[in-house]
C-alpha cells in the first residue's frame, strides 16, 4: 500500500453525479486511512482526464454511478491507457447497466426475475396489452439508469401511459415490469476467482419502495443486516447473488437487489457493478457485518484490481 498511487474517479456527467461525489469522498477517506496516496479526479473535467492519462497512477478506484461511468464508458478509456481499475470490465459493466439485457442473462442462468416487457422510444405502445400480459400493477423504469432514477410504481392503464411518457424523457428504452410485493433485499459479492458473499441486508424504506429519496435522504431507509431470514432462505438468496455475479461476468464487486415474497419466492431486480461507497452505503454496511472495515474493503477492491 505504501506509495501506491490511486486515481479515485468520482463525479462524472450522469444524473447520479452528486451521489458519485459523496461515494468518492467516503472512499477517499477510507483509502487514505488504509495508507494509499489518493488523487480525486472528476471525468467531467477535461483537465482531470488529462491528469488521469498522464499519470503516473498505479490503479483507478471507480466511484462513478450511472451513465458515462458505470456503463463501461470509463472502463474502456482505462483499458486503452493500460491503467488497472476496480470493478467489472467494459462488457460486464455495460451489460449490468442495461436492465433489459441483464434480465435475459438471469433467465438463461435460471435466476427468477419479474416478467417484463421492454419498450423503445418511437414504438407504438398498447397499455391494455401491457396490463393483459403483466397485470394492472406495474413498475415502469428506465432501462439504463441507476439509483432508482425515474422508477414509478403504477396501477392501471392511465397511470402506465403517463409513466411511460415521463420515463421516456429520461431514457430511450423503458422496462415495464410486473409489480411484486415483498421484502427488499440486497446481497454484495466481492472477489474474482474466489468469491465471498456478504451478509444479506433487508432494506426498510420510508416510501413505497427503495426510491432515490429512500436511498440518499437522511432517515430515508433502515438497513437490517444480517436480514432476519432462515438459514435455508439466506443460503438460497446468497447463491442467487453469486450466480448473477458470474453470469454477468462481474469482477471485484457486485451488489444484486431482490424482492422476497411472503411465500418464499425470490426475484432478482438488478445487479450493480459500482455500489455506493459512502460511510452508510449498503456495501460498506454488509462488509462491516462480515467483520471487514471500510478501509479494509477498499483495500480489497484495490488488490483485486492489481491482481487481475
Amino acid at each position: 500500500m505504501s506509495g501506491c498511487r490511486v486515481a479515485l474517479l468520482a463525479g462524472g456527467k450522469s444524473g447520479e453525479r452528486e451521489v458519485s461525489l459523496a461515494s468518492g469522498e467516503g472512499a477517499r477517506k477510507a483509502l487514505e486511512e488504509a495508507g494509499y496516496d489518493v488523487a480525486v479526479l472528476d471525468p467531467a473535467s477535461k483537465d482531470d482526464l488529462k491528469r488521469l492519462i498522464d499519470g503516473p497512477f498505479d490503479v483507478a478506484f471507480l466511484c462513478l454511478h450511472g451513465k458515462y461511468g458505470e456503463d463501461g464508458t470509463v472502463q474502456g478509456l482505462l483499458e486503452t491507457i493500460g491503467l488497472p481499475y476496480t470493478g467489472s470490465g467494459v462488457w460486464s459493466s455495460a451489460l449490468a447497466m442495461d436492465k433489459a439485457k441483464s434480465k435475459q442473462f438471469y433467465q438463461m442462468e435460471g435466476i427468477p426475475t419479474p416478467p417484463s416487457i421492454t419498450l423503445r422510444k418511437g414504438e407504438s405502445c398498447d397499455a391494455k396489452a401491457l396490463v393483459a400480459d403483466l397485470g394492472s400493477h406495474c413498475v415502469v423504469k428506465p432501462a439504463t439508469e441507476g439509483s432508482a432514477l425515474g422508477v414509478r410504481i403504477v396501477e392501471g392503464e392511465d397511470e402506465i401511459e403517463q409513466a411511460l411518457d415521463e420515463v421516456f424523457k429520461i431514457d430511450n428504452e423503458v422496462l415495464v415490469e410486473r409489480y411484486i410485493k415483498g421484502k427488499e433485499l440486497t446481497v454484495a459479492v466481492i472477489g474474482d476467482e474466489e468469491l465471498e458473499v456478504l451478509p444479506i441486508i433487508e432494506i426498510v424504506a420510508k416510501n413505497d419502495f427503495y426510491d432515490y429519496e429512500s436511498k440518499y435522504a437522511p432517515g430515508g431507509s433502515q438497513h437490517i443486516c444480517p436480514a432476519p431470514l432462515s438459514a435455508e432462505t439466506t443460503s438460497y438468496i446468497q447463491d442467487l447473488a453469486v450466480r448473477a455475479h458470474r453470469v454477468l461476468s462481474c469482477s471485484g464487486v457486485s451488489r444484486s437487489d431482490f424482492i422476497l415474497e411472503d411465500d418464499g419466492s425470490c426475484w432478482i431486480l438488478e445487479t450493480n457493478t459500482i455500489p455506493g461507497m459512502t460511510e452508510t452505503s449498503l456495501l460498506p454496511d454488509a462488509a462491516r457485518a462480515a467483520g471487514i472495515s471500510f478501509p479494509e474493503l477498499c483495500a480489497k477492491l484495490v488488490r483485486y484490481a492489481l491482481e487481475r
